[in-house]
Order: structure tokens, then sequence, then C-alpha cells
């Protein structure tokens, strides 16, 4: 989800990978389905290790609690850790996951706004969002 805001908030500078320490078979349907409801398609994303991030690196913001112990420190990159909980974890009915992934993708919503914002990267178009 991160990446799909980064991607449709950020200006032409920014250029995002969404990378995991342990990248799933696939980005998770209702993550696709929440972001739809922003108009963002992240349906063609493909989980990715970080080790097949290009280099080099201006920063790396770990998502979860768990990424941010695990996530690789490369030299020279800002690291920031946002300790989100993951929406897959979720339990209960469809609506009750449903809610969660909802919660969260506004959480990530915010997050990168402010990340883009305080790094001169937001999209003239975005400002003001």
């Amino acid at each position: 989800m991160a990446e799909g805001f980064a991607k449709a908030y950020g200006d032409e500078g920014v250029d995002v990978w969404s990378a995991g320490t342990f990248p799933s078979k696939e980005v998770h349907p209702l993550a696709v389905h929440v972001m739809m409801e922003k108009m963002i398609d992240i349906s063609d994303a493909i989980p990715k290790a970080f080790t097949s991030v290009p280099k080099p690196i201006d920063a790396v913001i770990a998502v979860c609690g768990q990424a941010a112990e695990q996530c690789p420190r490369p030299p020279g990159a800002e690291v920031e850790a946002w300790n989100l909980d993951d929406p897959a974890k979720a339990e209960g009915t469809d609506e009750d996951k449903l809610a969660v992934f909802r919660k969260i993708r506004d959480q990530v919503e915010a997050k990168v706004i402010d990340f883009l914002t305080r790094t001169g990267h937001m999209s003239r178009a975005n400002r003001g969002s």
C-alpha cells in the first residue's frame, strides 16, 4: 500500500520500491481492494525481496514492527520505522478484516504524505490533499 501511495503522491524524483525481508507470494487481495477504494490500482504489484532493490538507496521505511528489527540498513540511507500492524494478520469476519485493512491503509496514506512532504517530494498536484 505504501508503494501505491508513494507512486500516486510522489513527484517525478521519487523512485519507489516496495520490498520485504520475507515477501509473501502475492499482494493480499484485501490490500488491492481497499486501495481501489482510493482509486489506486496495486493489482499488478509483485512482492519482492529487499535484496532485489536497486542501489543506492536513499531511504528505507519499515512499515511493520518486526520489519524494523530485521530491516537491512544500507550505508547512508535514512531508516524510518512506522510500526504499523500487519493487516494480513487480522482475524474475524470478512467485514472485520476489511475494516482492519481500511484502518491500516489510512494510516499508511497519512505517513506517506508526511514523509513525502518532509522530504520535499510531494507532487504539486497532491499538495493539500
